[in-house]
């Protein structure tokens, strides 16, 4: 049994498996290909698995690849997430509009987000490990950085005072309009 929920960003799910538990601990199916893709009505190919781990207030992304999309399944393995996504499919009714959910070890919620879409998170607890599926291969070549705290999107990160600690990388991200101008 999956619980899929609609998101206010168009194809953007939140996925919450069934879990079973008892004083043993629990188990759950994280991943089962036909479940997943009746919920979404197509078929996924993942060809590649990631796993990261962060410090608190350690913010990722926003990351995108233009001409190889990837979708992404994004689970919080360990610890608590703030996951973003951010539309930037024109075509799209949601294009420009972001969207953040808390990811975490304990509420075992998934994050399905389309092909199109930037992704980010923020580390909120002191230790938070981050597993995600990809449909594409990662093309250095044709990765991009949006900045994270771009005016325009005016992402409302729970950073709760903090700066957050961001890569190299990251921390040049590129505006929105230049974004936008250069898919």
């Amino acid at each position: 049994m999956l619980k899929v929920t609609s998101l206010d960003i168009s194809d953007l799910l939140l996925l919450e498996p069934q879990v079973f538990g008892d004083e043993r601990g629990f188990f759950l199916e994280s991943y089962h290909k036909k479940t997943f893709e009746e919920a979404l009505g197509r078929r996924v190919d993942f060809v590649q698995d990631n796993h990261s781990g962060s410090g608190k207030n350690v913010l990722r992304g926003l990351h995108y690849q233009v001409k190889s999309p990837q979708a992404k399944l994004v689970r919080c393995l360990a610890g608590r997430i703030y996951d973003v996504a951010v539309d930037l499919r024109p075509d799209s009714a949601s294009f420009g509009r972001w969207l953040g959910v808390e990811l975490s070890a304990e509420n075992k919620k998934q994050l399905w987000l389309p092909e199109g879409l930037a992704h980010g998170f923020l580390a909120l607890s002191e230790r938070a490990e981050v597993f995600y599926k990809a449909s594409d291969y990662y093309a250095p070549a044709q990765e991009r950085t949006l900045q994270w705290n771009d005016p325009h999107l005016a992402i409302d990160w729970p950073l709760g005072g903090a700066e957050p600690i961001l890569s190299d990388k990251d921390s040049r991200g590129l505006a929105w309009a230049e974004a936008i101008r250069n898919r």
